[in-house]
């Protein structure tokens, strides 16, 4: 009996082992969401997102079955001009009262290097949803002074706004246009361990 009892626990032990995964929260105060888009061809504005959530989810300890969900709120959109994203805001771009986030839901994280992922999975802005990879670079795990295991990673990608609905655009007298239409986007992630 004794016998039967330390396999049904050690099986027992083995199943709960596999299945055990780890919940990461965001650190909102040490992340950013920025991107950069061209400007009258000769130049690039910049700007944020001041609100979003990013959790992440594995059972590897090298996250490569990692599971990535993050919001944006689009009414958090910062350029460092009220009058310029106020109109970002609105139905000439980001349409914000009618889709008020953006998200992104991983679909594979493939480990690339020692250092390196690729993060496959749909973005959805302007109610649009379509595939986009982020190439991404893990900077490493700790344990911070008060007992918190952070775990931070920067991801990068170009998304081309006008597959996303967002076509808004001036020709100027040059015959460029005064925006582009490819958005370079870096996303810098601080992350914690939930604890159990």
């Amino acid at each position: 009996m004794k016998r039967l009892l330390s396999i049904i626990y050690a099986s027992l032990m083995v199943v709960i082992t596999v299945n055990a995964q780890t919940t990461w929260k965001l650190d909102q105060a040490h992340s950013t969401v920025s991107f950069n888009i061209s400007h009258m061809v000769i130049s690039e504005v910049s700007g944020r997102f001041t609100d979003f959530d990013v959790t992440l989810v594995n059972k590897k300890d090298d996250f490569k079955d990692g599971k990535l969900n993050t919001t944006i709120k689009v009414k958090s959109i910062n350029t460092d001009n009220e009058g310029r994203d106020k109109h970002l805001r609105s139905a000439d771009f980001f349409d914000a009262e009618k889709y008020p986030e953006m998200t992104f839901v991983s679909k594979s994280f493939e480990k690339t290097g020692k250092n390196t992922y690729k993060i496959v999975g749909d973005l959805t802005i302007h109610g649009i949803a379509k595939p986009i990879t982020l190439e991404t670079k893990y900077n490493g795990t700790m344990t911070d002074p008060w007992g918190n295991i952070r775990t931070g990673f920067k991801a990068t990608t170009t998304v081309n706004r006008k597959e996303f609905g967002i076509v808004y655009n001036q020709t100027l007298e040059t015959g460029g246009l005064l925006l582009g239409e490819d958005v370079d986007v870096t996303i810098n992630v601080e992350l914690t361990k939930e604890k159990k």
